[in-house]
């Protein structure tokens, strides 16, 4: 087993020493990642720039919402401020555990990344704090997206692990946390968001809330005048 004066804690939580349980499983996926050179590349790729996907997810997410409108576009404007709100409170769960990087508590293990500065903390993972946001805030806008999001958040958080930056159990409470903050956000702050889109909807914000623009005064002119069953339209010149 995982000796645990290998991975001791520094930080105001010392009571927590001996957190990293799961240094073994760690160890074993950093020395799968020296046996898989061929997922070297691709693992490096997603865990670098597989963040920019979680934009385009809430993107995608708002962009389909606006032709939905009601919850659907509730959920999507709420999606970037839970996010946040997770990253916010993840990055203050670093510093009160203050927990090192497993690469500094087992120097020889396989890195396909440069190990983190000291003060780098490890517990929890913030990129899988954010998969974990937007996942169910995307879920809570189209289940289709969100399960593509789901997928993508389970491989962000085991690339984090594969690179050899994170312990596995880092990862598990990144999901968690990210996905906690974001139901929890939604059903603090969904009844605050739909009278505020309600009244943007009428300003020139519009486009952004909704996908079909408000009619001019030129198409409602030409726009032809209904008539009631029976009644015979006007003559032209009359």
């Amino acid at each position: 087993m995982t000796s645990i004066a290998a991975v001791s804690l520094h930080g105001p939580l010392s009571a927590l020493e001996g957190l990293s349980f799961d240094g073994d499983w760690y160890t074993a996926v950093t020395d799968a990642a020296r046996h898989t050179p061929w997922l070297n590349a691709p693992a490096q790729t997603w865990t670098t720039y597989g963040v920019l996907v979680f934009g385009v997810l809430l993107a995608a997410a708002w962009w389909g919402a606006r032709a939905t409108g009601g919850r659907a576009l509730a959920a999507a404007l709420c999606a970037p401020v839970t996010t946040a709100a997770a990253l916010a409170l993840s990055a203050a769960i670093k510093l009160v555990v203050a927990e090192p990087r497993p690469c500094r508590a087992f120097p020889h293990a396989f890195l396909l990344e440069a190990c983190p500065p000291p003060g780098d903390y490890s517990f929890p993972s913030n990129h899988a704090t954010l998969a974990g946001a937007v996942a169910v805030g995307v879920l809570l806008v189209n289940w289709r997206l969100g399960v593509l999001a789901g997928i993508a958040a389970l491989a962000m958080a085991a690339s984090r692990v594969y690179v050899g930056i994170h312990y596995p159990h880092d990862v598990l409470a990144g999901l968690a946390l990210g996905a906690i903050v974001a139901w929890a956000g939604y059903l603090l702050l969904r009844r605050s968001v739909s009278p505020l889109v309600q009244v943007l909807a009428r300003t020139r914000l519009r486009p952004l809330l909704a996908a079909v623009a408000p009619a001019t005064d030129a198409d409602r002119v030409s726009r032809p005048v209904p008539t009631l069953a029976g009644t015979p339209e006007p003559e032209s010149g009359a």
